[in-house]
Parts: C-alpha cells; sequence; structure tokens
C-alpha cells in the first residue's frame, strides 16, 4: 500500500476514534445526569419548600400534569446544574491531548468555577425576581383581582428568569478557557463590546417586566461580567503571549 493511500486511511481511523470517544463520554455524561435527576426526583418536596418560603400564598394545582412537571422541572433543574463540572470536565479530557501540561493544570481550575459561577448565577436571578419582580407584578393588581398562581405558571416565570443569568454568569469562565485555547483575544471583545452591551440590555429586557428601573437593575451587573470578563482575558492572553515569547526565546537559543 502506498502512502497517499495510507495517509486517509490513519485520518479516518484518528477521526473515527474521536468519534467514538466523544460518544463514549457523552455516555459517562447522561449516566450522571440521569443519577443527579433520580436524586432530585426524591428530594423535590424539600426543594419544592424551599422555593415557595418566601412567597405568601400556596400555589394552586389544575391539572395532574402539573404535578408530574413540576417533579421533572425541579430534578431536572438540580441534575442540569450538578452536571456542569461533568460536562466541562469531559470537554476538557476530550481536547487535553492538544494541551501542554501547564495549559492542562490551568485550565483544570475552571471545573470548579464553572458550578460555583452557575450556582452564583441561579442565586442572583432568584433574589431578582423574589425582591424586585415578583413585588412589583403583584403590585400592580391593587386589589383589583383575585391573585392565584398555578404551579406551572410560577415556576415557569421563575425559571425564566433565573436560568439566563445562571449561563451569563458562566461568561468569565468560558472566555478564559476560550482565551487559554487563542480562540478569543481582549482585542475582539473589546471591539465587540456595544455589541455585547445591545444583547446583554436585550437580555435583561427579555426577562424582566417593563419597568425601566428593574431592567437597569439587572442590565448592569450582566455589564459588570463582561466587563470583568474582559480583564480576565487580558490576564490569561498575556500570559499566554508570555509563555509563547519563552518558548521561542529558548528554541532561538
Amino acid at each position: 500500500m502506498s502512502e497517499s493511500e495510507q495517509i486517509p486511511e490513519e485520518k479516518e481511523m484518528n477521526v473515527g476514534g474521536h468519534l467514538t470517544e466523544l460518544r463514549n463520554r457523552l455516555i459517562v455524561t447522561a449516566i450522571i445526569f440521569v443519577l443527579f435527576f433520580i436524586v432530585g426526583f426524591i428530594n423535590v418536596k424539600s426543594i419544592y419548600q424551599f422555593f415557595v418560603n418566601d412567597i405568601d400564598m400556596q400555589l394552586t394545582v389544575i391539572s395532574p400534569a402539573e404535578i408530574i412537571w413540576i417533579y421533572f422541572s425541579i430534578a431536572g433543574l438540580l441534575a442540569f446544574a450538578a452536571t456542569i463540572p461533568v460536562i466541562v470536565y469531559q470537554l476538557w479530557a476530550f481536547i487535553s491531548p492538544a494541551l501542554t501540561t501547564k495549559e492542562k493544570r490551568v485550565s483544570l481550575v475552571y471545573i470548579p468555577g464553572s458550578l460555583i459561577l452557575f450556582v452564583l448565577g441561579l442565586v442572583f436571578g432568584y433574589m431578582v425576581f423574589i425582591h424586585l419582580i415578583f413585588p412589583f407584578l403583584l403590585s400592580l393588581n391593587d386589589d383589583m383581582f383575585n391573585v392565584m398562581f398555578t404551579v406551572d405558571r410560577y415556576f415557569g416565570f421563575l425559571l425564566k428568569v433565573t436560568i439566563p443569568f445562571a449561563f451569563l454568569f458562566e461568561l468569565p469562565v468560558v472566555t478564559m478557557f476560550l482565551t487559554s485555547l487563542g480562540v478569543l483575544t481582549p482585542t475582539f471583545m473589546i471591539k465587540n463590546r456595544k455589541y455585547a452591551y445591545f444583547i446583554l440590555i436585550v437580555v435583561g429586557v427579555l426577562i424582566t417586566p417593563p419597568d425601566f428601573f428593574l431592567q437597569i437593575v439587572v442590565a448592569v451587573p450582566l455589564i459588570i461580567i463582561y466587563e470583568m470578563s474582559i480583564q480576565l482575558c487580558k490576564v490569561v492572553y498575556r500570559k499566554k503571549q508570555a509563555q509563547h515569547e519563552a518558548f521561542m526565546n529558548e528554541g532561538g537559543e
């Protein structure tokens, strides 16, 4: 067999091996997600009580499907949050062969950081909902209506507010990770700052009631997170550039 025939075959084997590895990692992640989902499903009552302790009303169920919905929603949220470090680790392990030893060690720190920031995002979104958005919406009633919330509508709206914050709080970790891989640069983030601000403001508008004050309260922390991400991007980029220059100098010698 000639060399020209061997090279495509080797490439095909490499691609097949990567796909097999990716499939195995997805299977492991799915299994862990299911295990956490079962844990959340068993403890739904305790988690549910935590979320309804801050409201002075009892939620209503108008169909059996809503009971099943709340079980799956709460268990799914817990499972997803708990599986985030596993997802990040599987991603890191998949691309780690292309990283240097130092890059592997540094990027490994992003795994616990991703979970911490996701939880902080959920907490921030929940606090904004409970202390700002929900009271604002109730104040619009002004004793005109008999207020009654169903379980699926209340938690559906709650998740709509908190989940975007959880993902947006991941921005610093994602920024540092992509910068360490050479995909992202501080120049790119600064150049596209105005577009990022616009997107963050739109997100704030979409997840808050039509009240200018609430939208500002939501948008400002998101903009601060973006600015923090730029600074972290600069730190990682400078270190990466310094390592590259040191490597080139050693090679020249």
